[in-house]
């Protein structure tokens, strides 16, 4: 069968490996779609590790069952986590999945970015989602990272009172967007450096657009009635921007952390003004099973509308290309691989 086998950003190859034989409780579904993510072109996390077939956020048929499974059939639409908990464990018990250590060491093989998937049995059991007749391919793709996004906003519980700022308008950010205005958020504001995406952000529903290079403390409290922002939810990497959620949110709010930096980087935090306002620093990384199904079910019910972020599908043999764009960060959001 055919892969994109990453080698670095700008090295992803069309390359051939065997077809994966699956066991008992398995199942090899047929990837349809799979889409690029922001954390497959951190190229510092990646390049350690290749070369590998990347990819995430796939959805496809299935077309191999494994002995003794009776859940699935062959023909079934099917989205399957990559990582999934052991839900026993005093982390999962708690709450808190993404800190599972069966997460961290979990996968399916080879990657999204191939023609067909081998999904071990704890996958099967525990990452499984049939998608249904309402959710094509190309929308399953985004079950993961919105469940991410649902995660995180989880944490900071917006209210229809807040005003959430989100730093970042790539494809996360956008999807925090969509999820705060569904959520009755008061006014959602975006930054960003790229026009392009700014103008995206506006024709989502953001209530006010600003540029990440303006003044933004004065620009926010122009358009917010004179305060900072009650939310403010970190969607880009740079460190400039940790530093302008610093001075972006108000008395009693919080700044969730949902992009990371490159390893390292540190920054200040002025702890006598946070302690004194009541402000909060959270963070937020990953899904549970059960943030993917409710995810399935945004997508479902349309409450969640992600077929405007796609603005590129490529097949394999050009899964280059998709990197490339995604890398360059123009104009582009969603970048959907289609095997």
């Amino acid at each position: 069968m055919r892969v994109g086998m990453y080698y670095s950003n700008n090295d992803v190859r069309l390359e051939e490996m065997p077809k994966p034989k699956i066991e008992a409780g398995e199942f090899l579904f047929k990837v349809k779609a799979s889409g690029i993510c922001g954390s497959d072109v951190m190229e510092w996390y990646r390049i350690k590790k290749a070369p590998l077939v990347l990819g995430h956020e796939a959805t496809g048929e299935i077309t191999e069952i494994g002995q003794g499974l009776k859940k699935y059939k062959v023909g079934d639409r099917v989205f399957v986590a990559h990582h999934v908990p052991c839900n026993s464990c005093r982390y999962c018990v708690a709450g808190n999945h993404t800190a599972c250590q069966m997460l961290h060491t979990t996968n399916y093989f080879p990657g999204g970015f191939a023609e067909y998937i081998r999904v071990p049995a704890i996958n099967v059991e525990r990452g499984s989602l049939l998608l249904p007749d309402e959710v094509s391919f190309e929308q399953g793709t985004f079950i993961e990272p919105l469940a991410c996004v649902l995660r995180a906003q989880r944490a900071v519980q917006v209210k229809t009172t807040d005003t959430v700022l989100v730093l970042g308008s790539g494809i996360s950010g956008l999807l925090h967007l969509l999820l705060a205005k569904a959520s009755g958020a008061g006014r959602v504001i975006m930054t960003d450096i790229n026009e392009f995406r700014l103008r995206k952000a506006k024709e989502l529903g953001a209530d006010f657009v600003f540029n990440a290079k303006e003044d933004i403390v004065t620009s926010l409290r122009g358009v917010n009635e004179n305060r900072l922002a009650d939310i403010v939810i970190i969607c880009a990497s740079a460190q400039s921007v940790f530093n302008q959620a610093l001075n972006t949110v108000e008395r009693a709010g919080a700044i969730l952390c949902f992009a990371p930096t490159s390893p390292g980087v540190t920054f200040n935090i002025p702890v006598n003004d946070f302690w004194r306002n009541n402000i909060k620093i959270l963070h937020s990384y990953g899904s549970s099973p059960s943030d993917n199904a409710q995810a399935l079910e945004l997508l479902r019910a349309k409450k969640i509308e992600v077929n405007p972020l796609i603005t590129h599908r490529f097949p394999l043999a050009n899964i280059g290309d998709g990197f490339r764009l995604m890398v360059e960060s123009k104009e582009s959001i969603k970048i959907i691989i289609q095997p």
